[in-house]
């Protein structure tokens, strides 16, 4: 039988995502959710979507009412919703006694939406996202004391999280402080020390670790490195797929040049290039392999669902169909590879 796990899932927040004011306009939950529905590969489409709570594609603050009318826009295009993403920006994991108040506040609404998802039958699996909302420039005026305030803002999360039977996952990107190496991303989740919390990891995003942007104690791919160099690149992705697969609870497949890359208001981080970018530096579906199974080759198992994160895509690739079935073909060799079928 062919594999049909884990599900493939297309993620909405590249809509919003480094657009705005100073970039091209947001694309439309809808707009994200019809291209998402209508891309198809040998008869294949996405399972589902991952979401991200904040505007313009959802208002946390709004009621049940509206929990139940997201899952019905979603349901009408045969998607299923798996990981959610928690706005909270409005204060970082390491500021004030009031920011953090309200960092871990945006994850307790978050996770009451995840709840309700769930118990409407829409959302068999997933996380609830955080990071540190902190920059790394920040964070180092005191590696110690900033993370142990970031661990402190986590850990009421994950106790408030626990109260709705969720998991959240830190999202191992360089633009957030305390979690932009590989290195950092592991002593702030050690120092963490609850059982609901782990790791997000994006093979585009992720692949920065292995360059040390923003950490060059935490570089593991030699100075002088060159990409046509794939037994360097590949021993180097192994030692960083060794330290944070234990940890890795939430998965994004992606494409990256080798270079940073930021719109918008996002601060620069892992270029998302194109599933068939001929620049791209990563071989997808191989290199998938390195997080999703062991040391021993087999599968981990550890989560349900993949999802791609295209962001900063510009909105002329974004709005055109061909990109997205690109996208699920390449999402699909991951699945032929790494993948399983259950009854």
């Amino acid at each position: 039988m062919e594999n049909n796990y884990p599900k493939l899932h297309n993620a909405t927040w590249p809509g919003i995502v480094g657009k705005g004011p100073d970039s091209e306009p947001p694309i439309s939950l809808d707009t994200m959710l019809e291209m998402t529905a209508a891309a198809e590969v040998g008869g294949v489409k996405f399972d589902g979507v991952d979401l991200g709570l904040f505007d313009p594609h959802y208002d946390l603050d709004t009621s049940d009412d509206a929990i139940k009318r997201l899952a019905d826009k979603v349901s009408k295009h045969g998607l299923e919703i798996g990981s959610l993403v928690a706005p909270i920006w409005g204060g970082p994991a390491m500021g004030s006694k009031e920011e953090r108040a309200n960092f871990v506040e945006m994850v307790r609404k978050s996770c009451h939406i995840g709840q309700k998802l769930r118990e409407m039958g829409i959302r068999p699996n997933g996380i609830v996202r955080i990071d540190s909302a902190s920059t790394p420039h920040a964070w180092a005026a005191d590696p110690v004391g900033n993370t142990k305030l970031i661990a402190q803002t986590f850990r009421e999360a994950c106790d408030v999280a626990a109260d709705y039977g969720e998991r959240l996952a830190a999202e191992g990107e360089i633009c957030w402080g305390g979690m932009h190496s590989w290195k950092a991303m592991i002593d702030t989740l050690e120092a963490v020390d609850r059982p609901n919390i782990g790791f997000q990891a994006d093979m585009s995003h992720t692949t920065l670790y292995l360059l040390g942007y923003n950490a060059p104690e935490a570089r593991i791919l030699p100075e002088d490195f060159q990409w046509g160099d794939r037994e360097t690149f590949l021993a180097g992705l192994r030692k960083l797929t060794d330290a944070l697969r234990p940890w890795t609870i939430d998965f994004h497949v992606a494409q990256n040049d080798g270079t940073v890359h930021g719109t918008g208001s996002h601060d620069k981080t892992g270029r998302h290039c194109q599933a068939t970018d001929p620049n791209g530096k990563l071989d997808i579906a191989h290199d998938a392999g390195l997080w999703l199974r062991n040391n021993s080759g087999e599968l981990t198992k550890a989560f349900r669902h993949i999802c791609w994160d295209g962001c900063m895509f510009d909105n002329a690739v974004m709005t055109k169909q061909q990109t997205w079935n690109d996208i699920l073909a390449a999402m699909i060799n991951v699945r032929k590879q790494h993948g399983w079928y259950e009854a």
